[in-house]
């Protein structure tokens, strides 16, 4: 019976394969880590004292909008609206399957996933949240053979259950190579996957693509085993600029509004295509810890104008979402075009509904 047990040990290690993990870390890149006593190796964000904003909607922030079709109020909705026509020659095609999950071909052929979530969230996290009563999403469809396929690179911000799915990760497979933030390669089964591991600012050039990781201002959690065991921030969070031929396309990850958005335009300068979160900021219970993580539509707007964008195209609404810190699945469109109005915004915002596509 030992002997048969070793044996079957023996076949399972044999059979698993060892992911090759690269850390892309210098002199040229940013960390910041937390002064606090015995958690000195946990990641802060690089400006942590955001007591002001730059403007917030006070009063009738979601007013109707005709160009916005629902089936209730600001629920299960469609945008009807005529998009502006920009164009910029970039060669980014761009397709956004839902929530803050992206696909992306660059003008050089690259072809890039950013934040894949193809169904709810990992178990049990999937299980706890329907028995305390959460949102269950309409799920997207997952992308065909083909596309999976011609994947060459995958890229997340953090591992919050919204954003990293490891069942994900094995459908997609080893073949890609993968982009995360430091710390998160740890969150892979061991299946021969090309990981690499980013600080702030690192870049590694895929293709002839070079992909960057920036600074976010969020946090980051995804075990939490009470008295027992937590992981806050333990890994790090960011967003990614891919710049292809001179042009870039920026994706915000999760994040609330700090001066994070000039210093990334201090490197990069005006940033083509903007990709930039606009919900989950809402919370009756703690409004102060929602703003700080997550961005108002109109803190968009702001980082849009901080960025230099050319076009901005949102996320984070949407019926593939799981309106946590939301009011309704479209609430924080109403709020966008609002405030885009009242603020006489100048830069365009192009609305894409789940599974539509654009290039710039």
């Amino acid at each position: 019976m030992r002997f048969g047990i070793f044996f079957l040990a023996l076949i399972v290690a044999g059979c698993s394969a060892t992911n090759h993990v690269s850390v892309i870390a210098s002199s040229d890149t940013v960390v910041s880590y937390s002064e606090k006593e015995g958690y000195q190796d946990r990641f802060v964000n690089l400006y942590s004292d955001i007591k002001t904003y730059p403007v917030t909607c006070q009063e009738d922030c979601y007013p109707a909008h005709i160009d916005i079709l629902c089936d209730s109020l600001m629920q299960d909705c469609q945008y009807q609206g005529d998009n502006p026509q920009v164009t910029l020659d970039t060669g980014f095609h761009i397709k956004w399957l839902g929530h803050a999950s992206f696909i992306i071909q660059t003008a050089t052929k690259q072809n890039i996933l950013i934040d894949p979530v193809f169904g709810q969230f990992d178990w049990p996290i999937n299980w706890g949240f329907k028995i305390t009563e959460g949102f269950y999403r309409n799920i997207p469809d997952e992308p065909d053979d083909v596309v999976m396929q011609a994947t060459d690179a995958v890229l997340y911000s953090h591992v919050h259950y919204d954003h990293f799915n490891k069942s994900d990760i094995e459908t997609i497979g080893n073949t890609p190579t993968y982009f995360v933030p430091l710390g998160v390669a740890k969150q892979f089964d061991q299946n021969n996957y090309r990981i690499n591991e980013m600080a702030w600012y690192a870049k590694k050039v895929i293709g002839e693509t070079t992909i960057h990781f920036v600074p976010a201002h969020h946090f980051s959690s995804r075990t939490i085993v009470p008295f027992l065991y937590e992981d806050n921030n333990a890994a790090l969070w960011g967003g990614w600029v891919l710049e292809t031929q001179g042009k870039t396309l920026f994706f915000a990850g999760d994040t609330g509004y700090s001066p994070h958005f000039k210093s990334i335009a201090e490197r990069f300068g005006n940033i083509d295509v903007c990709l930039l979160p606009i919900a989950s900021y809402f919370s009756e219970n703690d409004p102060k810890w929602y703003r700080e993580v997550h961005t108002t539509p109109e803190d968009t707007l702001t980082a849009a104008k901080d960025l230099g964008c050319r076009v901005v195209v949102p996320w984070g609404y949407g019926n593939r979402s799981w309106r946590m810190g939301d009011k309704t699945s479209h609430s924080a469109l109403f709020r966008l075009l609002h405030m885009n109005d009242k603020l006489n915004n100048d830069i365009p915002l192009y609305l894409l509904n789940e599974d539509e596509e654009v290039m710039f």
